[in-house]
C-alpha cells in the first residue's frame, strides 16, 4: 500500500470516527431513526468523504441491513439496543465502523461489553501474518465466556477500493480458514454477540440496494436512475432514500429494477431465535510493524 492510498484510508477513518460519535449522541429516546441516518450521511460529505453504504440502524434482534425509509416514522424507544454502523470512503478507500448503544436503560451492558471486549482483544493481538481463524477463536472464546453466543454467519471482511467485502473474512468463531493478515491489507473487524443461538437470516428488504449491472432501459426515468446510481455510488450500496429525493414513487421504480436484475436488495438480518444482538467494529490497515486502527 503506497503512502497516498494509506492517507485516504486514514482520512476516511478520521471522518468515520468523528461522525460515529456525533450520531451516537443522537441515539436517544424519541428521536427519529431517519434524522440520525440523514445527519450522519450529510456530515460525512461535509467533512470531505462520501458514505460507503447507507447508515445502518439495527435495533434489538436485528443485526444488520436496516436503514430508514424515506418516510420512516420509527423513533428510538427506551430499552432498545441500537447498532449504529456507518462507512466512509475517500476515492473508494473505505472505513467501516460500528458501536452499540442502549436507549435510556442499562439492562444489556454485559451483552454490549461482550462485543466490545472481544474487539479490543483482537485489536491488541494483531500482527502481520496472524491467522484469521485465530482471531475468530479469540472472539468466540471471549463472547462465550460472558454467557453469550457469537454470530457465526456474520464476519469481518477485507476492504479494497470501492469494494466492501474484498474476499477475506474475519470470522466470529473458530474455523479452518488458511487466510492471514498481510501488510497492505485494510480489514474491518466486527464481533457480534447475542443471547440467541448465534445465527441470522432474513428476506425482507432493509431499504438498501446495490447496482448489479449497467443496461440501457426503454423507460427513460429508470435509465436515468441507473446512470445516476452508477455515477454516485459506483458498486457500493445505496439507500431507497437517495432515489426518493430525486424521483417520485421510489419503491415502485426500485421494484422494477429488481425484477429486471439491474439492482439487488439487502435483506434485514435478524437473529433466528429472536436473540438480542450487539456489535462493535473498527477498521485497521496492516503494516509491517503492526496494525493502524483507522476508526479509533
Amino acid at each position: 500500500m503506497d503512502d497516498a492510498v494509506r492517507a485516504k484510508y486514514l482520512k476516511a477513518g478520521q471522518i468515520a470516527s468523528k461522525v460515529r460519535g456525533q450520531a451516537a449522541d443522537m441515539l436517544q429516546e424519541g428521536n427519529l431513526l431517519l434524522d440520525v441516518a440523514e445527519f450522519a450521511e450529510s456530515e460525512i460529505i461535509k467533512l470531505g468523504g462520501k458514505p460507503a453504504f447507507p447508515v445502518n440502524l439495527a435495533i434489538d434482534t436485528i443485526a444488520a441491513h436496516y436503514t430508514p425509509h424515506s418516510e420512516d416514522p420509527l423513533t428510538f424507544q427506551a430499552g432498545q439496543i441500537v447498532k449504529l454502523d456507518l462507512g466512509v470512503h475517500v476515492d473508494g478507500y473505505i472505513a467501516d465502523t460500528a458501536l452499540t448503544v442502549e436507549i435510556s436503560t442499562n439492562k444489556w451492558k454485559s451483552l454490549i461489553d461482550a462485543s466490545a471486549d472481544s474487539l479490543t482483544a483482537v485489536l491488541d493481538a494483531l500482527r502481520p501474518g496472524i491467522m484469521v481463524r485465530d482471531l475468530g477463536a479469540m472472539i468466540e472464546q471471549i463472547i462465550r465466556s460472558r454467557g453469550f453466543e457469537p454470530i457465526s454467519n456474520l464476519s469481518g471482511h477485507s476492504l479494497e477500493q470501492f469494494n466492501l467485502h474484498a474476499g477475506i473474512s474475519v470470522p466470529n468463531v473458530s474455523d479452518t480458514s488458511a487466510d492471514d493478515l498481510k501488510p497492505g491489507m485494510a480489514v474491518a473487524i466486527e464481533p457480534f454477540a447475542t443471547n440467541g443461538v448465534g445465527r441470522v437470516a432474513g428476506r425482507k428488504s432493509g431499504n438498501i440496494y446495490k447496482l448489479l449491472r449497467m443496461k440501457e432501459l426503454p423507460d427513460p426515468e429508470l435509465n436515468e436512475i441507473v446512470h445516476e446510481v452508477h455515477a454516485e455510488f459506483n458498486c457500493l450500496p445505496f439507500p431507497e432514500r437517495w432515489v426518493a429525493k430525486r424521483f417520485d414513487k421510489s419503491d415502485k421504480k426500485l421494484k422494477k429494477l429488481l425484477r429486471q436484475g439491474i439492482v439487488a436488495t439487502y435483506p434485514i438480518l435478524s437473529e433466528v431465535k429472536g436473540g438480542m444482538v450487539s456489535q462493535m467494529e473498527h477498521t485497521i490497515v496492516m503494516t509491517s510493524e503492526g496494525a493502524i486502527i483507522t476508526t479509533k
